[in-house]
């Protein structure tokens, strides 16, 4: 049986600097194998997934993942990005230059490697080295492998240590569209055989057509809930409902 997410998000995060103030104000429920969140670039959707991941901390409010609470306010429960169970796979995958694959893959290891030049053996690297197709440049550098090789490598890492949900920040944005549309399909056809719920947030619709079981909208850090078709083919841009202002939104998301 495939583990579907059971996320339940309210949070509040301000963020200042000297010229400006921004809100993050997220309150939504989900329940899917696929999220996207989708919306503009400084939207807060980096935030956002960095808060899930433990990454950030929000100023109030709760997350919980299938049933698990990561961090309660009132109860003063924020539990450690290590112990979320939860892989976040960065936009330039973060992989380590000076590590072979597999050494980047046993990075992934909770119980890490005493020597991370070597060559230890696990069979847990070796199941997803194989699984990803990755054997044959094992012992390669990231920067003498292909850019979908390079993101199978920062996948198997993520997976490794068998994380409960898989984050992802905008996986292709920095691609060319030939390449990104490559791997797009790639990562389309690798999550089907895989087993963990995944969270993708983008600013492109293709992202959504393509992952979008359950879409979460997302602007001026307020979340809306959001469809796949909306998104295809919105009937205006990004605005908010009357009534509303930002920072004041409160949704649920439907499934797409």
């Amino acid at each position: 049986m495939v583990n579907r997410f059971a996320l339940e998000v309210d949070i509040r995060k301000t963020l200042r600097s000297a010229r400006q103030t921004f809100h993050l104000h997220a309150r939504f429920s989900v329940h899917s194998r696929r999220i996207v969140v989708h919306g503009p670039s400084g939207a807060g959707k980096s935030l956002l997934l960095k808060a899930i991941a433990g990454l950030v901390t929000p100023d109030q409010g709760s997350i919980v993942l299938s049933g698990a609470t990561l961090f309660d306010s009132a109860a003063g429960t924020n539990v450690s990005p290590q112990e979320r169970r939860v892989a976040y796979l960065f936009q330039d995958y973060a992989l380590f230059p000076h590590l072979t694959v597999r050494q980047n893959v046993g990075f992934g290891l909770r119980r890490g490697w005493i020597n991370l030049h070597g060559d230890r053996p696990d069979p847990a690297i070796d199941a997803w080295l194989e699984s990803f197709e990755l054997c044959r440049v094992a012992h390669q550098y990231p920067s003498q492998i292909s850019g979908g090789q390079r993101q199978r490598t920062a996948l198997a890492r993520a997976l490794v240590a068998r994380p409960c949900a898989l984050l992802l920040d905008e996986p292709f944005a920095a691609l060319d569209p030939a390449l990104r549309s490559r791997m797009r399909a790639e990562l389309h056809a690798l999550h089907a055989r895989l087993e963990v719920p995944m969270a993708l947030i983008t600013h492109d619709p293709e992202d959504v057509r393509v992952f979008g079981e359950e879409v979460l909208r997302l602007s001026d850090g307020v979340v809306e809930a959001s469809s796949a078709t909306e998104v295809l083919d919105p009937p205006g841009s990004y605005l908010h409902p009357p009534g509303h202002l930002p920072g004041e939104q409160r949704t649920e998301a439907y499934r797409a």
